[in-house]
């Protein structure tokens, strides 16, 4: 992911464990990346799988809720074919 400077950045200072530090030099190195721009793009792919999961869950749950309303309505309707015989 590339970024983009244009927009109005904003300054996070955190703390983590020194050997979290440690591994993020080293895979920054590794990719020819700046610690920052590794953090910034860990932290997009984290909200993205957030957000997928949380999408995910209402999908379920919107699917549950309408097999339960189907399952209704074939109930509601099983002696509807009986009835033209």
């Amino acid at each position: 992911m590339v970024h983009n400077s244009s927009v109005k950045d904003a300054r996070l200072n955190l703390i983590v464990p020194i050997e979290l530090k440690r591994k993020l030099a080293k895979t920054a190195a590794g990719q020819g990346k700046k610690v920052s721009a590794l953090v910034r793009e860990s932290i997009e792919e984290k909200l993205a799988q957030i957000e997928r999961a949380l999408f995910e869950e209402k999908m379920r749950d919107a699917y549950l809720e309408m097999a339960e309303e189907n399952l209704s309505t074939v109930e509601d309707f099983k002696y509807a074919d009986a009835e033209n015989l």
